[in-house]
């Protein structure tokens, strides 16, 4: 089977979408498949090897801005908007997303999801007439329902079916300015029904989005994540003194305060006044800031030397910093759709410690590789810590459950794509039922 996978890039910092998508297209290559990804705005940024890096990046970011803000770029010329696709000029503004205006943004998620009848549709339209150039593929997946939009042209213009997956997209659509959020929703609702399929990764995820995007049972199937474990090899021996990981992007709503917050109640408890902490994860110019005052405060607590930060590392350096920990906490504040850190931990064989609430019920509750706390509580957060480093077996054990739920189970990376493939074969074949 041949497969398009659509997927934003993010340019500059590591983005969970984007290593799924390459990560499931990598495995459907392995399994004899022909997957091809194509990156939107920015160029893609793997911590491994990409599946296609060859492609080119299609929609730009320099002219999607220039022809939201500037009516005259709808109608230039090809010739003149290349040169505003230069791969080191769009790298170059990767690295300052964070100066993007949101009124602006607002306007332009509005009329991305708008296709064919957006500002953006002359990209649209060179993004089709390149996937002609190519051998037809069986089905095109979309990697967010951001790109919803794209779905009825593609259909009609290459004749196949449109896959999309639902990953979190629900916290950047209510932050967007007023009237841009209302507005984007009502968009993404119409256009949801030129999609054959949508993909949730979680139980909770699926229903919240069935609600939200009021889509028929027959429209959505949930498809758990999964990840490549090459390079993780066996669980290293539990580090001593214990190391309280963090692995996310360093920003507040992914729960870094509470999670500093909570390392220095831990601190403060009478067998605890070794354990360090090690924070990893994508950072852009904007998270440094929120970093910075963290770290002012870890410093005024006299802990500075016990904490580790170690922003944007590749795929090799993520391994061994997993390996390097005795428990994860991602305590994400909004309601996450899965939590790729989670697994990723797991692979390692580190348990994790993460909020009652969202996805994470389901994937603990599935396993019993962690604990859960109640959400937003940072000496419950400690508490929670203090039971794994007082029982490093019980720990261990939780660790390894998890491990085996992403080699063999319903986390592994090959399970996940024959799940993908199945899901495509019934739209095909015009099966597909909801799960």
């Amino acid at each position: 089977m041949k497969i398009i996978l659509i997927t934003p890039g993010t340019g500059s910092y590591y983005c969970g979408v984007c290593m799924r998508d390459n990560a499931l297209a990598t495995e459907l290559i392995r399994q004899g498949h022909d997957a091809l990804m194509v990156p939107l705005y920015l160029p893609l940024q793997l911590d491994e090897t990409s599946a296609s890096p060859d492609t080119p990046t299609f929609f730009g970011g320099i002219n999607v801005y220039l022809q939201e803000k500037f009516p005259i770029f709808r109608r230039t010329p090809r010739w003149l908007d290349s040169l505003f696709d230069s791969g080191a000029l769009l790298k170059l503004v990767g690295k300052r997303q964070g100066d993007a205006n949101s009124e602006v943004i607002g306007r332009t998620t509005f009329s991305m999801l708008q296709g064919e009848q957006g500002h953006q549709r002359k990209e649209l339209k060179r993004l089709i007439a390149w996937l002609k150039t190519q051998e037809k593929p069986d089905a095109i997946w979309l990697s967010t329902m951001l790109l919803t939009g794209f779905a009825k042209e593609l259909k009609r213009e290459l004749g196949v079916p449109v896959l999309a997956s639902l990953q979190g997209e629900d916290e950047f659509l209510d932050n967007l300015p007023k009237p841009w959020n209302r507005r984007s929703w009502e968009m993404i609702i119409e256009r949801s029904g030129d999609v054959d399929l949508f993909i949730s990764p979680s139980r909770f995820y699926t229903k919240l989005m069935a609600g939200r995007m009021r889509l028929k049972p027959e429209q959505l199937r949930m498809i758990p994540n999964g990840i490549s474990v090459e390079g993780y090899g066996e669980p290293a021996p539990p580090p001593d003194p214990p190391v309280i990981g963090y692995l996310a992007r360093m920003r507040k709503e992914k729960g870094l305060g509470l999670v500093v917050e909570a390392f220095m109640l831990l601190r403060k408890r009478s067998g605890f006044e070794n354990v360090k902490l090690r924070v990893a994860g994508a950072m852009t110019a904007a998270d440094e800031i929120y970093t910075a005052k963290l770290k002012a405060e870890i410093d005024t607590a006299g802990l500075t030397k016990d904490v580790e930060f170690l922003p944007n590392i590749d795929r090799g350096e993520k391994v061994r910093f997993l390996k390097s920990l005795t428990l994860l906490s991602v305590p994400a504040t909004y309601p996450e759709a899965f939590g790729l850190y989670v697994i990723e931990a797991w692979a390692a064989g580190v348990p994790v410690v993460q909020p009652r609430h969202a996805a994470f019920t389901e994937l603990l509750e599935g396993t019993n590789a962690g604990r859960l706390f109640e959400a937003d509580r940072a000496e419950e957060l400690a508490s929670e810590w203090s039971q794994y480093l007082s029982t490093p077996a019980a720990a261990r054990e939780a660790g390894l459950r998890g491990r085996e739920a992403v080699l063999k189970g319903e986390y592994s990376i090959a399970r996940m794509a024959e799940s993908f493939l199945t899901a495509t074969r019934e739209v095909m074949a015009g099966t597909a039922v909801a799960s």
